[in-house]
């Protein structure tokens, strides 16, 4: 498990070793193929692009692009005739990870961050006001 930002001690380890194991061997494929790391974050009140880039540690100025979490998933976890039976595992994975996350995380949202080599965020608040999700890069031209 990747942790970026300082731990709560009130913060349950259950919920961010579950996402931890659903992420295990799991890659996001875009021009370049990256791994999806798990990640806790620390106190929010909700998620947007401050508090992102906030607990990212990252300038006011990055830009940033927020995407519906549904749509994002959505390709990642459509099958396709032409899916190989590592792809149809691949997206057998995402879809239990994106369950994972939407039944225990509220306001989930998808983070886009920078320009041709992106961080992805998909993050959300657990119950003890955290934020907490998963990350990984893509690089887009």
């Amino acid at each position: 498990m990747q942790i970026i930002f300082e731990k709560n001690n009130n913060f349950s380890d259950d919920l961010a070793n579950q996402i931890e194991r659903a992420c295990a061997d799991l890659i996001y494929i875009s021009e370049t193929d990256a791994p999806v790391t798990s990640f806790v974050g620390g106190p929010a009140a909700n998620v947007n692009v401050e508090t992102i880039l906030a607990q990212t540690n990252l300038p006011t100025n990055t830009p940033v692009e927020e995407i519906d979490a549904r749509a994002f998933f959505s390709r990642l976890t459509k099958i396709e005739r032409w899916h190989t039976d590592a792809d149809r595992e691949r997206t057998k994975k995402f879809l239990e990870l994106q369950t994972l996350l939407e039944e225990y995380l509220g306001d989930l949202k998808v983070f886009k961050i920078g320009r041709i080599r992106i961080d992805i965020y998909i993050v959300g608040i657990d119950q003890h006001g955290h934020l907490l999700g998963i990350k990984t890069q893509a690089v887009e031209t």
